[in-house]
């Protein structure tokens, strides 16, 4: 939204079913963690949740899950938004967006378990009772600042193309079209 790359008016929408989707997701990964002999107990195995000091993997605070929510969330963000520019190759999006969130998970899977995605923290939190929900703020806000301050940069290094109506491209590709026609 930041980088106007999403209509203001339809991020809500988004941003909800993103949240709905994740716990849809949980709910699944949660049904099919219940199939194992002995049982599974989402509170206290974790469930995949993010977490700092005794909930993070390798026992990192609070400040180093903030400090890696953001720059992380701000790398994906920044790449994304590079990746999907007019100005990019057509169809290798996937490809740095990929790498570099393959490089964030293993930079920060023992942080804090990754988040750099609000609603990939709700859906599973949600599950894993009050321990995951209260630490669920960070997991929340970090990445949302994250992916502002990579708005922020993006917008601040990218020289914006010259946008055309459609009208316009029409109207350049039909007289193309004449024109090699002609020659």
């Amino acid at each position: 939204m930041i980088a106007r790359e999403l209509d203001r008016r339809l991020a809500v929408g988004y941003w909800v079913a993103q949240v709905i989707g994740a716990i849809v997701a949980a709910a699944v990964l949660l049904l099919v963690a219940e199939g194992i002999a002995g049982g599974y107990d989402p509170v206290a195995a974790g469930f995949g949740t993010n977490g700092y000091d005794e909930r993070s993997p390798l026992h990192y605070g609070l400040l180093s899950a903030i400090v890696a929510e953001i720059v992380l969330t701000a790398i994906l963000v920044l790449t994304v938004l590079g990746s999907t520019d007019v100005a990019a190759p057509v169809g290798f999006a996937g490809v740095p967006i990929g790498v570099v969130l393959v490089l964030i998970h293993l930079v920060c899977i023992p942080i804090d378990g990754t988040s750099v995605n609000p609603a990939r923290s709700i859906g599973p939190a949600l599950f894993a009772g009050s321990p995951a929900i209260a630490q669920l703020w960070v997991f929340i806000i970090m990445p949302l600042i994250g992916g502002a301050l990579g708005a922020v940069v993006y917008l601040a290094i990218h020289a914006p193309e010259a946008v055309i109506s459609v009208q316009e491209a029409e109207a350049a590709l039909t007289s193309e079209q004449e024109e090699r026609q002609i020659s």
